[in-house]
């Protein structure tokens, strides 16, 4: 090989190189000025309806699940049992929540019930009535206004005046059907002359302000302002509901149409977790 060929495969090799050296400068200053930009996850909004014994558990729920999963809303609106049946039956909700069971037509709709909580109804007096507890048949007949005195049940001789809750109450229809308050035709037999207050705080607001009054909340709002009696010699407590002793106790309920999102399941999943039902403890009686 002469000196000729030699110097032009060395200017073709030279050459080759500093093609392949500026393409890669060109693309280093190229990567050097692109700009990551991070794309924020889209809002999801989950809407949820209904009892308003199950609001306070499933706000603090969706809090604690808002803080694992920024991107998601979850809005709660306490407006009863019935309007959230009837808006996950509608389809105007995500979620509808129920603190009593469905009748026969809601069941026909086909709605997937899931329980998240256990509760019990508690039959309250004011603090300083004498009266200690009452049979399910006495205390039956006293919202039916049937029994209208205290005496005639060992307590002072003073009227009584029954407190109950709104028509489309998940907790007055839990309480109607246990406690044998409905006629044939499913209609309440509560006294017509009973007061009537809507939410657990504005019964314990009304008993804890009447002597002789008496009304039923739910065992997750019971404080130290109004009295629970015994029914048929058992206290409403946690303990003696989860041991089925206590009867006047009943399931808190979601409600989904049988195809709901990802989204949803997620967090009635969150609910039903070990994370979920240790804020459904601070309430009510977990279900897991």
């Amino acid at each position: 090989m002469n000196f000729k060929k030699l110097f032009k495969i060395g200017l073709i090799l030279s050459l080759s190189m500093s093609v392949l050296v500026g393409c890669g400068e060109a693309a280093q200053d190229n990567a050097s000025q692109t700009e990551i930009v991070e794309v924020e996850p889209e809002e999801v909004v989950i809407s949820v309806v209904g009892s308003t014994t199950v609001t306070p558990v499933i706000e603090q729920i969706a809090e604690a699940y808002k803080e694992l999963n920024p991107n998601v809303k979850i809005e709660v609106q306490g407006v009863g049992s019935s309007a959230g049946i009837k808006a996950a039956i509608e389809g105007a909700a995500d979620i509808g929540m129920a603190s009593r069971e469905l009748k026969k037509g809601e069941k026909a709709v086909g709605l997937t019930e899931t329980p998240i909580a256990q509760d019990a109804i508690a039959i309250v007096i004011h603090p300083t009535n004498p009266v200690k507890g009452l049979t399910t048949e006495q205390a039956k007949q006293i919202f039916e206004g049937k029994i209208t005195n205290w005496s005639e049940i060992g307590g002072a001789d003073a009227p009584i005046t029954v407190v109950t809750r709104e028509d489309g109450s998940g907790t007055r229809g839990a309480f109607e059907k246990i406690m044998g308050l409905v006629d044939e035709d499913g209609v309440s037999t509560i006294s017509p002359v009973a007061l009537v207050s809507e939410g657990n705080g504005a019964i314990k607001a009304s008993v804890a302000s009447k002597d002789n009054s008496i009304g039923f909340i739910s065992l997750g709002t019971l404080d130290g302002t109004i009295k629970a009696l015994e029914i048929d010699g058992v206290l409403p407590t946690v303990e003696t509901t989860l041991a089925g002793d206590y009867k006047v106790a009943r399931n808190l309920l979601v409600l989904t149409p049988v195809t709901i999102s990802s989204d949803v399941q997620s967090f009635i999943d969150y609910a039903l977790s070990p994370e979920g039902q240790i804020i459904v403890s601070e309430h009510y009686i977990p279900v897991n």
